[in-house]
């Protein structure tokens, strides 16, 4: 059976994004009867070939439709329309949500992709990103000779991708080139790689409160001792922080400079200053974990250029500017630690892979990779401003607006202890939010929710929240 002709518009220019659009009109032509049961769809890149549009978004929008139970797929035969169609709002769906678990945040929830508002991911939207950039990378990468690609690639990482990260890291003053630099399966495996290296079981690190959650799992399975220093607008309460370094002689602090994970707090040249000094004056360690340095404003302070990499090792990546499927990260420091961090990749994991190595790295080449970085950051400023509003109509208290990077940390009218409950409330209506408590070193009940501001704008959210005060 040949597929119905589907003829869409997308609106670029539209808050409401492509993958929307897509799933409202099909949505939308199936209560119309324009298309009926058993109607083949245009494949996914047939569609996206005849209205310009992204493979990926197209994808995504089917997949949104599969989980709705509005359209079926069937290996090998494509996307039909199912036979009982359902309604076409998206919180009245037939769906079935995952259940709420530790399992399926640390896991699952990367592969999850029924979800259809993911309010609380971490992530760009798909559709932002750069697949022009990224077809071009895989097309040179397919004419590589095989022989090159035959043995396991350099303990360190593929050396032209290194240098030209040493290029990028000398342009924000860090002292940089490719024998401190190491190449990571992202930046979360350069956090678990300096942990392994540098720390032993039992030993006492600081983490900002809150902070990245995935971090607290790493440091909990080295069997670490976390306490969480308050993360203000600014940077840090010093005052805690002096009274935690004279108690607790912590061996080691994880910091987020700039738009930091999850309240998009960014710290102070002052906060910045005082943190390097008393880290100084007590021997410990400073992990900058940086990864969202390339959307935050220019001029943000970097703690890895202040001090010049003899104190700090700097920690980032290319997730949320590229995209985080080629799990490509990196870490600078001094020359002896790095050597010690290369054995203990070589230990846990042998190389990292040069292949997506390669991917990145004709990504950077191919001259187009700044101004998409800064089409990104005028694409999270509008979200900024979008979502902010949003938050504000539907009476949330947000703790800081940062007008850039993917998150804005804010309160609910919500008990504390309801949190977790709220968030099981949300996904059974199809909204993925992140309870404050999965970003707290004690998992201590917060009525503070992160949200990516990429992903949040959705009228279905935000009547969500205004009925939490009803």
């Amino acid at each position: 059976m040949a597929a119905t002709a589907l003829r869409l518009t997308c609106d670029r220019h539209s808050p409401v994004t492509l993958v929307d659009q897509i799933v409202t009109a099909i949505q939308t032509a199936i209560e119309q009867h324009v298309l009926r049961a058993g109607d083949k769809l245009p494949s996914v890149r047939t569609l996206a070939r005849e209205h310009d549009l992204s493979a990926y978004t197209v994808a995504e929008a089917y997949q949104r439709l599969t989980a709705s139970g509005s359209i079926v797929s069937y290996p090998g035969s494509g996307y039909r329309v199912a036979q009982i169609t359902p309604p076409a709002a998206i919180g009245k769906i037939s769906w079935t949500a995952p259940a709420l678990s530790a399992a399926w945040l640390l896991s699952d929830v990367f592969a999850d992709h029924s979800v259809p508002i993911k309010a609380g991911c971490g992530w760009i939207p798909g559709e932002w990103l750069d697949e022009t950039d990224m077809q071009h990378a895989l097309r040179a990468l397919s004419r590589v000779p095989g022989p090159r690609l035959g043995g396991y690639g350099h303990p360190y990482g593929m050396g032209a991708l290194r240098a030209q990260v040493a290029a990028i890291l000398r342009r924000n003053a860090i002292p940089a080139d490719t024998t401190n630099v190491l190449l990571t399966q992202g930046a979360t495996q350069a956090l678990d790689l300096v942990v392994r290296t540098l720390l032993r079981p039992g030993d006492t690190v600081l983490v900002d409160d809150p902070c990245y959650c995935n971090l607290l799992q790493i440091l909990q399975l080295a069997g670490l001792r976390v306490i969480g220093v308050e993360r203000t607008a600014e940077g840090h309460n010093l005052e805690q922080l002096k009274k935690l370094l004279i108690k607790e002689n912590p061996k080691a602090f994880f910091v987020n400079t700039v738009l930091q994970n999850p309240t998009g707090t960014s710290l102070s040249a002052q906060s910045a200053r005082e943190l390097l000094g008393l880290a100084d004056q007590h021997g410990m360690w400073v992990i900058e974990d940086d990864i969202y340095r390339e959307l935050a404003p220019a001029g943000a302070p970097c703690l890895a250029e202040m001090d010049g990499l003899n104190r700090v090792i700097y920690i980032s990546g290319f997730s949320k500017t590229i995209t985080p499927t080629l799990r490509v990260g990196y870490v600078a420091a001094h020359e002896e630690i790095l050597t010690d961090l290369a054995r203990t990749k070589m230990a846990v994991g042998l190389t990292s892979s040069e292949i997506t190595e390669r991917v990145v790295a004709n990504i950077l080449i191919d001259g187009h990779y700044e101004k998409h970085v800064e089409l990104l950051a005028r694409k999270l400023k509008a979200s900024h401003m979008q979502v902010a509003q949003s938050m504000r109509s539907a009476g949330m208290e947000i703790f800081h607006e940062p007008g850039a990077g993917l998150f804005i940390w804010a309160r609910l009218p919500i008990d504390p202890a309801q949190s977790i409950q709220v968030a099981t409330q949300a996904l059974q209506r199809g909204i993925w939010l992140a309870p404050g408590s999965y970003f707290r070193p004690g998992d201590q009940p917060s009525n503070w929710f992160r949200f990516n501001v990429g992903s949040s704008d959705n009228d279905v959210l935000w009547d969500f929240v205004r009925g939490l005060q009803r």
